[in-house]
């Protein structure tokens, strides 16, 4: 079988149950961020791909928002924050059921979880929400992050 290309087939690779909650997020994320793109980022579902480069030369790829399927659970990655947080860990205590770190809420089971707090989580606007502030250079740990 070959790799996934788009989103869609990367939803259709996966085994039931697992494919319905991909599926069901995937449309939640679509409708709250209409304006984010669906991307196929490595082996995750991303909306929103953005291009990054540190003053340190360092460069990448990565999306606002990422879903993926995990062994134990769904994770669905927020990479943006707001007045100096990220945005996920604000959210934390209004996701009950769900195990939330700076940018990474984690879903065991995804029904246990209040869709309308995720959906109100994944589709912050620019303006109230940004990326990520890129983490201090890795070569000199007293380097502030870009944004501080």
């Amino acid at each position: 079988m070959s790799e996934p290309g788009t989103p869609q087939e990367y939803i259709d690779t996966l085994a039931e149950p697992r494919r319905g909650d991909i599926a069901a997020l995937d449309a939640l994320i679509r409708e709250a961020a209409p304006d984010l793109e669906p991307v196929l980022a490595g082996r995750m579902l991303g909306y929103g791909p953005f291009h990054y480069r540190y003053a340190s030369g360092r460069e990448g790829d990565a999306t606002l928002i990422a879903l993926a399927s995990r062994k134990r659970y769904i994770s669905v990655y927020v990479l943006c924050s707001t007045e100096g947080a990220y945005l996920a860990e604000r959210y934390a205590p209004r996701l009950t059921g769900a195990s939330v770190g700076k940018s990474c809420v984690r879903l065991p089971r995804p029904a246990a979880v209040d869709t309308a707090v995720l959906r109100e989580l994944v589709g912050r606007r620019p303006g109230s929400a940004r990326p990520m502030p890129r983490p201090p250079d890795m070569r000199d740990p007293r380097a502030a992050p870009d944004g501080a």
